[in-house]
This record gives C-alpha cells, structure tokens and sequence, in this order.
C-alpha cells in the first residue's frame, strides 16, 4: 500500500491532546512521535498517538503500528510495516520512520 492511500482511510489513533495511560516518544531531528496505552491489566485496551503532522510517512506507519497493537495485542515486526506499505520507493525513510514509531511504542511497553 501507498502512504497517501492509508492516508486518505483516515487516521484512527491520532490524538492532539495528550491521552491517558502509559507514553513513549522518540524524537529525530525535525521528527516526533509519542505513544499512548491504555492498559487494563496485561492487555493493551487502546492505542494513541501524537506526531509531527509535517512527515506523512510517519504518521501512517505509526497508525497502522498502533492498528496492529490494538488487533493482536503484539508489536508488528519493521519489516511487517515496511511489507504493508511495500508500493513506497523512499525505503530508506520508510525505514528510519519505522524505526522511530517502534522506539516509541517500546519505550511506552516498558513505562
């Protein structure tokens, strides 16, 4: 899939506001992402997050990393990211922001 066509679906984690529950960020030069969980005992009830609106790349990837979350309550591989979203040519980007959303959501796993 194309970035600008998981755009388009809309986004379904994306929050303004800071969300309750535990967060990860990670930052990279103009780049931010912060994760939120929602907890509920072991299992994660809900997954949010919060990015620069300026990198698409970054915010699909960091959706569908949340979707993946949220659907089997386990953290996609990079390379299942970067498999969904095989039809964009900028790989090396594809691969710095999937990096970036992972460092968040672990960070967010562990707090």
């Amino acid at each position: 899939m194309k970035v600008s066509e998981y755009l388009k679906k809309g986004l379904k984690n994306f929050v303004e506001e800071k969300a309750e529950g535990s967060s990860g960020e990670c930052k990279e030069g103009a780049h931010r992402v912060t994760i939120f969980l929602k907890r509920e005992g072991d299992k994660i009830k809900d997954c949010k997050f919060n990015a620069t609106k300026r990198c698409k790349k970054l915010l699909a990837i960091t959706d569908y990393t949340c979707e993946i979350l949220k659907q089997r309550g386990e953290v996609p591989t990079k390379e299942e990211i970067l498999s969904f979203f095989s039809e964009e040519k900028e790989k090396e980007k594809m691969e710095n922001r999937a990096d970036i959303a992972l460092t968040a959501l672990k960070q967010a796993l562990s707090g």
